[in-house]
């Protein structure tokens, strides 16, 4: 089990992390919003991008708090 200031830590990164993957959703939408005031009928390149980049901050977010319940 991890130290108590061990345990602050990763609190702290989860909660960057959170906030990451906030800023990532905010970002996507805003580039699929663009994209169909444009007229655009496909997903952009930088939408597809984001959402792995998104997905992977999701899987860092899960692998940390797994951390504590060891």
């Amino acid at each position: 089990m991890p130290s108590p200031s061990a345990e602050g830590e990763l609190e702290a990164l989860r909660g960057e992390l959170e906030r990451l993957r906030e800023r990532i959703d905010d970002l996507a939408l805003g580039v699929l919003r663009d994209a169909v005031e444009a007229g655009e009928e496909r997903r952009p390149e930088l939408e597809r991008r984001l959402t792995r980049a998104r997905n992977a901050v999701v899987r860092a977010i899960g692998a940390l708090g797994g951390l504590g319940e060891e």
